[in-house]
């Protein structure tokens, strides 16, 4: 089964990225605005408890934060993204070291960059003139991250949360 690792911003954050999302992001209906703290990655349901107790490790040595997201970027390019990029970046590398350790550790296809997708799958042309756009914006969305989540994915492609992980620390 495919499982992956994410943070769901505030909600205000989420209906901010929505904004653009429903627009410019094909997989809008099938996760909410996230921040992925570990890609998708293959697991037998035999390494789930191991996985979950992990996680429940992590969250209890790791202190709820607060990240602010600061201006649009983009990943082109090597992927035609757009993305609300993070401002105060170390607490969510730090705990995505954390996680992407022991039973989960993967190596990872790109550096880790945190953010959340606003956009995806795009033609170069069209990513430059969304980019073009809202570059010019002014960003200043704040949210506090006090939980993260280990998801699984839907026969249908979209993503359901497994369980969720308070941070305690």
């Amino acid at each position: 089964m495919k499982y992956g690792i994410a943070i769901f911003p505030q909600k205000h954050v989420q209906d901010f990225a929505n904004s653009y999302r429903k627009r410019y992001d094909p997989h809008y209906t099938l996760i909410p605005p996230h921040i992925t703290l570990k890609e998708a990655f293959e697991m037998n349901e035999s390494e789930l408890d191991k996985a979950v107790d992990h996680l429940e490790k992590v969250a209890e040595e790791s202190q709820p934060f607060e990240i602010r997201f600061h201006k649009v970027s983009h990943f082109h390019p090597t992927n035609n993204v757009i993305y609300l990029a993070v401002n105060n970046d170390e607490p969510l590398r730090t705990l995505h070291e954390k996680v992407n350790s022991g039973i989960l550790y993967h190596p990872h296809r790109y550096p880790f960059t945190p953010h959340l997708t606003i956009g995806q799958d795009m033609s170069t042309d069209e990513l430059h003139d969304v980019y073009g756009s809202l570059r010019m914006c002014s960003l200043d969305l704040h949210t506090e991250v006090d939980r993260f989540h280990l998801l699984y994915q839907l026969e249908n492609g979209s993503w359901s949360v497994y369980q969720s992980f308070l941070l305690k620390g």
